[in-house]
């Protein structure tokens, strides 16, 4: 993944932040920072319910799980300072870390580890985000500092889950933590105004590193007003807009480039028609150029996918699945012809107004697809509708998003086209794959999975089950009297690294 830090003229931009762990750092330096962010977390302030990407990122900065991912991508301790696991593989026994708090002052217990675990599990009634969770057979309190974690089948992909913001340690005791979330993150929760902000304060109390800035901003903007704003000084940081809006900013801003880690596709309802029809879903394959997508709508910017996984998840990931749907016209409009639509058809593809980028694509779709006679229209949403229509309640045909993974498995992208899975909203079945799942739960030699994975991979491909069009570049502007901005493997946001230059 790139990494260069860039201060050009013209360029992208998308999200921000960074993270804690770098020696000599002063606890005291009293600052502020202010971050646009394209979408209010609306699905839910508790961790074991927020659904969004978009509001995982920002939570990742008050909550932690027993384990957490670092810039790389790998676990590290954080409630927990240690683990082990059984000759079998089914009990997994965390130490936990000692003198680690909530951001109300209460100590971490093992009774709350223990209900945090059930609770994002679905143990205690609540509808579970994680699907591996099922696979827990219970949770144990073993001493006031061991708790087990019993597994009813072998997961070797288990401690990644552990370190989601979906499983976050809280509370046992906070009845309300979609009103009032308590973490034990760098930084605490003070406030939020629907569709204005998210207001954050250092934790001084926190076990490990402090953050440099002492209070953060996390500030609702639309695509224009973010540019505006940025110039303006009101906001220090922004996320996600267009390749137009960014060329609109001087040198006066640092850049820093990435890739996003998601899977940006036109996502295809697959039980309404026509889409329930492979030829027609390999027809709107075939009638899709990535490239011009690219070219016209992110300056050439992007990394080519053909199935539901990205770069970053090196051996799972094949490159040469972007190529397996050349454009080619005439193909796509013998396929049509085939399904039973030789003159095309209208179909609507549903797009958050509030991503940019996303309407963009789907402006490029709709010109492209009409040269088949498929007829789309956008219809723009705002982002509650979209996650309770669309996400949720799987009514629509077509949508332009992109997904992420919640930890770095391969499971957390190719779980959901499982078809049993719950997050499964775009409603693809298919025997083969699911059969090619389910051996990949139980399957514990490593090169055994990743061919099984790979399998899946590619199967989705050949369904075409989406039209998958890329992993999307990433570029962040900041203000340049702060520096320290770190991108990850995954999709989150990172204050903790920022720092006043």
């Amino acid at each position: 993944m790139k990494k260069r830090l860039l201060t050009i003229l013209s360029v992208l931009l998308t999200l921000t932040i960074a993270l804690g762990g770098c020696s000599g750092r002063k606890a005291g330096d009293s600052s502020r920072i202010t971050v646009g962010i394209p979408q209010d977390l609306e699905d839910s302030l508790d961790p074991h319910k927020a659904a969004a990407a978009g509001t995982r990122e920002v939570l990742f900065n008050v909550f932690e799980g027993l384990l957490k991912p670092d810039v790389n991508g790998d676990l590290i301790p954080a409630v927990a300072k240690e683990y082990t696991v059984s000759e079998d593989g089914l009990t997994y026994s965390f130490i936990l870390r000692e003198g680690v708090k909530f951001h109300d002052g209460s100590p971490v217990t093992a009774e709350d580890v223990k209900y945090s675990i059930e609770k994002s599990a679905g143990m205690t009634g609540e509808e579970s985000l994680i699907a591996a969770f099922s696979n827990i057979s219970r949770v144990d309190k073993v001493s006031d500092t061991q708790v087990d974690i019993v597994l009813k089948e072998n997961d070797v992909d288990f401690p990644a889950y552990l370190a989601s913001v979906n499983a976050a340690v809280i509370p046992a005791a906070n009845a309300a933590p979609d009103v009032t979330p308590i973490g034990t993150g760098p930084y605490k929760y003070v406030s939020r105004s629907p569709q204005e902000n998210i207001i954050m304060q250092r934790f001084d109390d926190y076990w490990g590193e402090k953050a440099y800035i002492k209070d953060v901003e996390f500030k609702v903007e639309a695509g224009d007003a973010m540019i505006m704003d940025l110039k303006g000084g009101s906001i220090d940081m922004c996320a996600r807009v267009s390749v137009t809006q960014v060329k609109q900013l001087g040198d006066e801003f640092d850049m820093y480039e990435g890739s996003m880690n998601l899977v940006q596709a036109l996502y295809l309802n697959n039980a309404v028609k026509p889409f329930d029809d492979l030829k027609v879903r390999q027809a709107m394959c075939y009638a899709t150029d990535t490239q011009e997508i690219l070219d016209l709508a992110f300056d050439g910017y992007g990394a080519p996918i053909g199935s539901s996984v990205f770069p970053a998840f090196g051996k799972y990931f094949i490159p040469e699945l972007a190529d397996k749907y050349p454009r080619d016209i005439a193909k796509a409009k013998e396929l049509l012809k085939e399904a039973g639509y030789p003159n095309g058809f209208d179909m609507t593809i549903t797009v958050p107004s509030n991503y940019i980028p996303h309407v963009d694509t789907a402006q490029v779709l709709v010109q492209q697809l009409k040269e088949v006679g498929i007829n789309a229209t956008i219809d723009q949403v705002e982002w509650n509708t979209w996650l309770s229509d669309v996400y949720a309640g799987r009514k629509y045909e077509s949508t332009v998003i992109g997904v992420d993974a919640s930890s770095m498995t391969a499971e957390a992208l190719l779980g959901r086209f499982y078809s049993k899975a719950d997050n499964n909203f775009t409603n693809y079945s298919n025997p083969e794959y699911d059969k090619l799942y389910e051996e990949s739960k139980v399957t514990l030699d490593d090169s055994k999975r990743t061919e099984l994975f790979k399998a899946m991979e590619t199967l989705l491909a050949e369904d075409a089950a989406n039209v998958y069009i890329q992993d999307m570049a990433e570029f962040v502007p900041m203000n340049k009297k702060y520096e320290g901005y770190v991108f990850y493997p995954l999709y989150v946001q990172d204050i903790a690294r920022i720092k006043l230059k």
